[in-house]
């Protein structure tokens, strides 16, 4: 989707896709278990999980992270709190992060069954944080390219060796 304009104001909302040889459900598995957003993550701030495999919005689990990846911002070591906001089991998942800073921004990942695999569409929302965040231009905090990266490893990690299969022509 990339990073469109509209009236001069960049988009609140990226998305990108990749086909996956792997069922929903073993990405759906990797996507509710705390420990699989650290193994999958491209951006090298997600350092540590704990918590419980997630089943239901209003779930959340503890992220140890380490700023320093980014090289932006100098906020060392620190916990969040992903707190699920939706969950449709196969089907849809997405969480908010809670911690020093509220953001209200939402990372979440669309699942849909394809011919050789799943089509997984990534995304990051931040239209619904306060307008203080927006005007201080922080967002989006992770790029695009760093999405797209983070859906090859999650191909690599549930669909190790396989080719990527076809996603469907729209």
């Amino acid at each position: 989707m990339g990073q469109p304009r509209d009236n001069g104001h960049m988009a609140e909302r990226l998305e990108v896709q990749r086909a996956v040889a792997a069922s929903a459900s073993e990405i759906f598995a990797v996507l509710t278990d705390p420990r699989g957003h650290v193994a999958i993550d491209s951006s090298g701030m997600l350092m540590e999980a704990s918590g419980d495999i997630v089943a239901k919005v209003g779930d959340t689990f503890v992220v140890h992270m380490d700023r320093e990846a980014l090289n932006d911002y100098p906020l060392g070591l620190y916990d969040v709190t992903v707190e699920i906001v939706t969950f449709e089991p196969g089907r849809e998942i997405a969480w908010t992060v809670r911690g020093q800073l509220n953001l209200g921004h939402v990372y979440g990942y669309r699942l849909e069954p394809i011919e050789e695999g799943t089509l997984v569409t990534s995304y990051y929302d931040w239209s619904a944080a306060e307008q203080s965040w927006k005007d201080a231009a922080i967002f989006p905090v992770i790029p695009e390219s760093a999405l797209r990266a983070t859906l090859g490893i999650l191909a690599r990690t549930v669909a190790p060796g396989k080719p990527r299969p076809a996603a469907p022509t729209r």
